[in-house]
């Protein structure tokens, strides 16, 4: 099967409104696209990782939030960042996860190799391997800077990759692409000791919540000679701004943080791609965690627009 045909449109319509007060998704795909963003509806490895399913409805959730933002007014510049922004729709879901995290990463090397900055959508935190798989498949070293409040290292379960260890997948792929992981916003009554030794064995920088601040945020993601792939776990984020995810908790991130850390990974020249994972619309109330995962969307957007290149 071609790559083409594994993707199908979202079934989420633009808006339509008046011509003096456009919103994104009328404003996406109409110039020659500059950003993709691709939707991984998965939540198989939730499941094996024994959280709580419903992540597979979370791209479309999102674009029914994103669709109808409007760009920033005090910035004409958001506007036209956003006709370049080309929605490809989901990976049609093979029921063979490891397939399917193949397909991904194809189509985010297609992307990358384009020069294209790539959005992904998902889906449980098992979506950050697919993304990663993009720069094995295209043999670009990459770093990794993950928001989350666990640091996702699990080992396999049964020889089988899930949520809780997209990243230790990563940091022991065969191709060595992998350069790093950092991971911020670590709740210490969320991390073993085991997994905590892990990341620092690698190399990798492991900030917990009470230590992570605006500061922090811009050292990981700047000065780096790697690309860097940014991924945002919503579960980072304190529960009364993202009550549906996939493994509930409480004591995150304030969202003034979460928000910030997404538009400095727009404003950082290094970063190429991010994902935003785990928005569970099952548990969500009054949309709040789908809105803001498409805020997270809307402020890495906005810092494209003051990238210095």
């Amino acid at each position: 099967m071609k790559l083409h045909e594994r993707l199908e449109p979202a079934s989420i319509v633009p808006p339509t409104t008046a011509s003096g007060d456009p919103r994104l998704g009328q404003l996406f795909g109409t110039q020659p696209e500059t950003v993709q963003i691709i939707g991984f509806p998965s939540d198989e490895g939730v499941r094996r990782n024994g959280g709580r399913p419903g992540a597979a409805l979370a791209p479309d959730a999102i674009r029914a939030q994103l669709y109808k933002m409007t760009p920033d007014p005090r910035h004409p510049e958001m506007a036209e960042l956003a006709r370049s922004v080309r929605d490809l729709g989901n990976i049609r879901m093979s029921g063979d996860l490891e397939a399917d995290q193949e397909c991904l990463g194809r189509i985010v090397a297609g992307g990358l190799e384009a020069g294209r900055k790539v959005i992904v959508l998902g889906g449980g935190h098992e979506t950050a391997y697919g993304h990663f798989l993009g720069y094995a498949k295209d043999g670009f070293p990459v770093c990794i800077v993950n928001f989350d409040a666990h640091a996702d290292v699990r080992e396999l379960k049964e020889g089988l990759g899930h949520s809780g260890s997209p990243f230790r997948q990563a940091l022991e792929h065969p191709s060595g692409i992998c350069r790093s992981y950092d991971v911020a916003g670590l709740l210490p009554w969320s991390v073993s000791k085991a997994h905590l030794e892990y990341v620092l064995s690698r190399g990798g920088k492991a900030i917990f919540r009470d230590e992570l601040d605006l500061a922090a945020v811009c050292h990981l993601l700047h000065g780096r000679s790697e690309r860097i792939l940014a991924t945002f776990d919503i579960d980072a984020v304190e529960q009364a701004s993202s009550p549906g995810v996939s493994a509930p908790g409480a004591g995150g991130m304030p969202l003034e943080l979460w928000l910030a850390a997404a538009a400095e990974a727009g404003r950082a020249p290094n970063v190429h791609s991010i994902d935003i994972v785990e928005t569970n619309p099952n548990f969500d109330q009054d949309f709040r965690t789908a809105r803001l995962a498409a805020l997270t969307v809307w402020h890495f957007l906005r810092g494209l627009t003051e990238r210095k290149r």
